[in-house]
């Protein structure tokens, strides 16, 4: 069983991986930038099992195109997709927020999930497989990281009810985890003291907790078109 895992060298997305790899899955993880710490996150997976990685940018179709191609051809299938790669703004309010920041954050949030779901589609559908992304608590109530984050997320569950839909005829099935705010390096410390007493758990979440809601929507074979909020119940639709 193979798992792909996007942005899969830090946080959440190294959460991900471990949790599967304890759990029998051969994982394959992507990474952008810091090839340093994608080589730390892979000698912690082989200690449970198979794992490599490789550098893609989930905004390069071209590059996306060629990745999935190389996975598909060496491990023949893909059982597993998760898309977990993401950013947030260099800005977070709308006066300060320049186009470039925008475009940035759509395409690497919703625009690299478009591209990793339709390259990887072919290998999903020799295994009957499941596709989870990550979408936020944002895209369900804005979030306070700004209105590009906001709607990248928002997009994200958009086009995991899509595919849901779409790709059931395949034996596919798409779920979404939309997370409140977690423990990774992408929120400062003062940012995570303010966070934590928005919840009513008052506390953040660690990345194992949303790799465990993940792994679920992975093995409940009756579960598609679902996005599982994880938010110490700071929002609840």
């Amino acid at each position: 069983m193979l798992a792909v895992i996007t942005g899969g060298d830090r946080g959440i997305g190294k959460a991900i991986a471990i949790d599967l790899a304890k759990n029998g899955y051969d994982i394959v993880f992507t990474y952008r930038q810091n090839k340093e710490k994608a080589k730390e996150t892979l000698e912690e997976l082989k200690n449970y099992g198979n794992a490599e990685y490789y550098r893609m940018d989930v905004t390069n179709w071209e590059e996306v195109q060629k990745i999935f191609k190389e996975i598909g051809e060496k491990y023949e299938k893909i059982n597993v997709l998760v898309n977990n790669a993401g950013i947030v703004g260099k800005y977070i309010f709308l006066e300060d927020i320049t186009l470039e920041d925008w475009h940035r954050v759509m395409n690497v949030n919703l625009t690299g999930v478009f591209y990793c779901c339709k390259a990887a589609l072919p290998h999903l559908k020799k295994a009957k497989g499941c596709i989870v992304n990550i979408s936020s608590i944002a895209g369900k109530m804005g979030g306070t990281v700004g209105c590009h984050y906001a709607a990248s997320k928002a997009g994200v569950i958009g086009l995991t009810f899509a595919l849901a839909s779409e790709l059931a005829k395949y034996g596919i099935r798409v779920n979404a985890v939309a997370p409140g705010p977690v423990d990774t390096e992408l929120l400062s410390k003062e940012l995570k003291e303010k966070l934590k007493e928005l919840a009513l758990l008052k506390r953040i979440a660690k990345p194992e907790e949303i790799a465990h809601a993940v792994r679920f929507l992975i093995e409940n074979k009756y579960v598609t078109g679902e996005v599982v909020d994880v938010n110490g119940g700071r929002y609840m639709d």
